[in-house]
């Protein structure tokens, strides 16, 4: 594992993304979007996962422009305060920017095959579909994704493979929202979404107060399938 420095588009600094590498190369590359708590430990561990699984795992700094290395968890109140008050202040726009920029670098890194993907959690989620929209990556995977019914116009961009991991009992999802993706991607051939019962927001964030193990190993499961099958 180690961090690389990589140059905003917007030219107005530089900012640091994780990565971690896997023993076996040539790999695909994952770019990995964090949560509105940062390039955290549990982050991290996702992307340690990713580099097990024989992919080269690089996680940006989104909060950069903010307060760069921010690292927190949902353990404690302050912290949740501090983690909306950044989503709140974020600009997602330059977020997207931010993330194309580290796509492009990923697919440059020494080792990786050329290919290269987003997964996304929370936040991220959303982002990871914003990229499925905007960008040329070649494969994303969006777990409980915040705000996507404000995403259906864009939808008919897509035209690579999208996941879509979806928590029934998502506090900050309502049933109405749900049902607008699910209409929204009725007629995608590349977007597959999957609803996983009786969990909440966040069912699949290592160490999460909301982790439930049988439904992220499922959807662990199926990112791993289509990752592979897309990436190498």
């Amino acid at each position: 594992m180690s961090d690389i420095k990589l140059n905003a588009a917007d030219g107005s600094g530089q900012f640091n993304a994780y990565v971690v590498e896997p023993k076996g190369k040539p790999a695909g590359a994952v770019v990995v979007i964090q949560e509105i708590f940062g390039v955290n430990d549990s982050l991290r561990a996702t992307c340690e996962e990713l580099a097990a699984m024989g992919f080269i795992a690089v996680a940006p700094d989104l909060f950069w422009r903010q307060e760069p290395g921010v690292n927190l968890t949902d353990k404690s109140d302050a912290e949740w305060q501090k983690a909306f008050a950044l989503m709140n202040g974020f600009d997602q726009g330059k977020g997207v920017e931010d993330l194309k920029v580290t796509l492009a670098a990923a697919r440059k890194l020494p080792g990786c095959n050329g290919k290269a993907g987003t997964i996304g959690f929370c936040l991220g989620g959303r982002l990871a579909v914003m990229m499925a929209t905007r960008s040329d990556a070649d494969v994303n995977v969006s777990y409980y994704g915040v705000g996507l019914d404000g995403l259906v116009p864009e939808f008919e961009n897509i035209n690579a493979p999208l996941m879509l991991h979806i928590a029934e009992k998502d506090e900050f999802s309502s049933p109405a929202v749900v049902d607008a993706v699910l209409e929204g991607i009725e007629d995608s051939e590349f977007v597959d979404a999957f609803v996983y019962p009786d969990v909440q927001h966040a069912f699949a964030r290592v160490n999460g107060v909301h982790y439930d193990a049988r439904a992220a190993t499922i959807a662990n499961g199926r990112t791993a399938e289509i990752l592979a099958d897309i990436l190498g």
